[in-house]
């Protein structure tokens, strides 16, 4: 049987949280041998790329984002930054690396996603002026309405994706447009930084046309997970996870290592 794990929602202040247990449900894959599927969201965030930390005027794009009311956190995956709120569903697939390559890890999220939405004709590939744009890029009719990226750890490999569920996808991009055009001034949309487009981008509520909620969302995916993997799932809470296994030091390692990362952001 595979697992899912899932939590309420982490509050501004626990946003490290979430990338300190991805690490270790990698390691966790690696040694056991079984993927698994997990869930999480955050309030009004903005997850950095650590590129994102490299741009000329990062004080005043992170001043921007606190205005905007959504503070920063640097993720400890590449590629480069993407909004984060309730309306925004990440999943994460947790697969032991096998025979698995970069590009096969990602298809398996793709092929995960068209089993939870068999009615969209999502198609893959770059819409370079989405926000964080990649080549496994996920749209419908030419609007970005995912986006995936990938970090291995020993013989594990994570599939993250973010998934615009629902909400005001112009109001999203128009605040990372407006950090890029903040912080790069002059060089927005050079040097490897999107030129970003709100209009590039969509929710699987408007390509539906009715309203699906984070809820339905997650049960399409558990239903796909199941189907996908030939396996019933055991559905868990995060944080009984962690209690229930001897990752609790690995754990509070992983946090540590956030902690560090983050310190450029309290600095400025």
């Amino acid at each position: 049987m595979n697992l899912s794990l899932d939590q309420p929602i982490y509050p501004n202040q626990q946003a490290l949280l979430p990338f300190a247990l991805t690490d270790v449900l990698i390691e966790s894959v690696s040694q056991n041998k079984q993927p698994l599927l997990h869930f999480w969201q955050l309030e009004n965030t903005m997850i950095l790329g650590m590129k994102d930390t490299r741009v000329a005027n990062l004080k005043q794009g992170v001043a921007h984002l606190q205005t905007a009311g959504y503070p920063p956190v640097i993720r400890s995956a590449g590629g480069l930054g993407v909004i984060s709120d309730p309306d925004v569903l990440n999943i994460s697939l947790f697969i032991p690396q096998g025979s698995h390559t970069t590009s096969s890890a990602y298809e398996e999220m793709y092929r995960l996603t068209q089993m939870a939405f068999p009615e969209l004709a999502i198609v893959t590939g770059e819409v370079f002026d989405s926000y964080c744009p990649g080549t496994y890029d996920l749209s419908c009719n030419g609007k970005k309405i995912a986006g995936i990226a990938q970090r291995k750890i020993k013989a594990g490999i994570a599939i993250m994706m973010y998934l615009s569920v629902s909400g005001a996808q112009q109001n999203r991009g128009q605040i990372v447009r407006d950090f890029y055009l903040t912080s790069l001034k002059e060089h927005f949309g050079q040097d490897g930084y999107p030129p970003v487009n709100p209009a590039s981008m969509t929710t699987v509520s408007d390509v539906l046309a009715e309203k699906i909620t984070i809820a339905q969302t997650k049960e399409r995916f558990l239903t796909a997970f199941s189907k996908l993997k030939k396996s019933n799932v055991s559905q868990m809470d995060s944080s009984d996870w962690l209690m229930a296994t001897e990752n609790r030091t690995l754990y509070e390692e992983k946090l540590n290592r956030m902690i560090t990362r983050n310190q450029i952001l309290e600095t400025l």
